[in-house]
């Protein structure tokens, strides 16, 4: 009886701490584009002087999912290019303001979105890239709408929004580049770092328990989503950016999707940065190397 009842305890630990992940993986605490606004004032990375002062069109689609996004377009008078900037996990398209200015002086219009279950875009629940890709789709649909059919369009994200467009490059040949900051190489196996360093627990059973909990709530496994599945056949140009000291997710992830990718690629190991540092830590050349990745695709 004891025994049995020991198990018991056990299983129902398991089982609640599993569940306590499911959450935080479908459901993270994400921020307003108030606070997120003010964020990337207060650290000096949005000018707000600057950024209210260009002509922007608010802009909301439906997802392929029936629930509305949210975007802001800056448009550049007669231009056929543009890039969408894609955010990271719990923030906004605020995130993305920083990178804006390196394509707005090239020509480039530019989209900034919400992922979904982020911002004022729809959508009950984040799953990383498996219905976030989708969406994706969707914005570069309205680009071609809005800008015809022999525009170019590029995507540049970071963190998870890197995933998601390394995701989206699977079902979509239409885009000329990408560049990707700080992504993971799979969901399950930043899951399985994060569950190590922040919690100090095993990934047996947690995450099993997790895993299950997730294909029930959302229908998406955690190995569905699998960024370096996803580009293992692309022959779209990629750009691969990440911090070297990036502490949250680790720049070998970048070092194995860059490895593996076939056809034309870039590295860029951006020293004294940690996750989404490599941007504000290393300005100039960071602006460099995206110009000439640009420049070599005559863009």
């Amino acid at each position: 009886m004891f025994l049995f009842a020991f198990l018991l305890i056990v299983m129902s630990f398991i089982i609640i701490i599993g569940f306590y992940l499911s959450n935080i993986v479908i459901y993270p605490k994400t921020l307003s584009h108030e606070a997120t606004y003010h964020k990337e004032k207060e650290a000096g990375r949005l000018d707000d002087e600057l950024f209210e002062s260009l002509y922007r069109e608010e802009i909301s689609i439906k997802s392929s999912y029936d629930y509305s996004l949210y975007g802001l377009y800056f448009p550049v008078e007669g231009s056929k290019k543009t890039v969408i900037l894609c955010h990271g996990i719990t923030y906004t398209l605020y995130g993305c303001v920083k990178y804006m200015n390196i394509y707005l002086k090239r020509g480039f219009n530019v989209l900034l979105y919400d992922h979904r279950n982020h911002g004022k875009s729809g959508g009950r629940n984040t799953t990383y890239g498996f219905y976030e890709k989708y969406d994706l789709k969707a914005w570069v649909d309205w680009v071609y709408e809005k800008c015809g059919v022999d525009c170019k369009i590029g995507i540049h994200g970071e963190s998870m929004g890197a995933a998601i467009l390394l995701q989206n490059a699977a079902i979509d040949p239409r885009i000329s580049f990408y560049i990707a900051d700080c992504p993971y190489s799979s969901l399950y196996g930043i899951l399985k770092y994060r569950l190590k360093v922040e919690y100090h627990l095993p990934t047996f059973p947690f995450l099993m328990i997790a895993d299950y909990l997730n294909r029930w709530r959302t229908g998406v496994a955690l190995k569905d989503v699998t960024p370096i599945d996803s580009i293992k056949d692309i022959s779209t140009p990629i750009f691969f950016i990440h911090g070297v000291e990036d502490a949250y997710i680790p720049y070998n992830m970048t070092i194995d999707m860059y490895t593996i990718k076939k056809g034309a690629k870039k590295l860029y190991l951006a020293p004294n940065a940690g996750h989404v540092q490599a941007y504000s830590k290393n300005k100039g050349e960071y602006d460099r190397l995206v110009g000439e990745f640009l420049q070599e695709l005559n863009l």
